[in-house]
């Protein structure tokens, strides 16, 4: 199973994306911005196991960007509150083909992707948009010949660990792994 299985599960107008004072998403529009996010990344030469640097707030977006890119390339989360040093290291460590980051940010992870030669994307949410909605500029377009939606063996998501007693490692976890964790939960509540 991968996350564009258990998407896909979701009924069209029930909710998947809600935040306060904001008009939650659908499935539906769920599904579509995944399909655009593909279409952006796929564009931008990024496909299926390239990793995608993501620094933005904790907030909808984070979680629909996080989801929508995970279905088309790796997902990459990282530390808004990092320094820009920590940002090198993290970005150079994962190899990061991309990274996304609000429109207009002064972020240091900008000033690390730049210095490590990483493709800036940036992420805007159009005026009025419900909870999770965003568009991409990814900037020049660029051949892909990994393209498309994910497969259960494709890894969705990558983690480091602590590094507490030592240096921070990779923990990379396949659509298989983070699916069938999801339905672990959702079988709980």
């Amino acid at each position: 199973m991968k996350l564009t299985d258990l998407l896909n599960a979701g009924s069209g107008e029930d909710i998947a994306i809600s935040a306060p004072s904001r008009v939650s998403m659908d499935f539906r529009g769920l599904q579509q911005l995944v399909a655009s996010t593909t279409k952006v990344l796929n564009d931008a030469g990024m496909g299926r196991n390239d990793r995608v640097a993501i620094v933005l707030p904790n907030g909808p977006e984070m979680a629909s960007c996080f989801l929508a890119c995970a279905c088309a390339a790796t997902s990459a989360p990282l530390n808004p509150a990092y320094r820009v040093d920590e940002f090198e290291f993290y970005l150079d460590d994962l190899k990061a083909c991309a990274l996304i980051i609000e429109k207009g940010s002064e972020s240091p992870a900008l000033a690390a992707a730049q210095k490590l030669g990483i493709r800036i994307i940036e992420l805007s949410v159009p005026e009025g948009a419900c909870a999770g909605q965003f568009t991409l500029a990814a900037g020049e377009p660029a051949h892909c010949d990994h393209g498309g939606p994910a497969s259960a063996s494709d890894v969705a998501m990558i983690l480091h660990t602590s590094g507490t007693t030592s240096r921070p490692k990779i923990v990379p976890l396949t659509h298989r792994n983070v699916s069938a964790s999801a339905q672990n939960i959702a079988h709980s509540t």
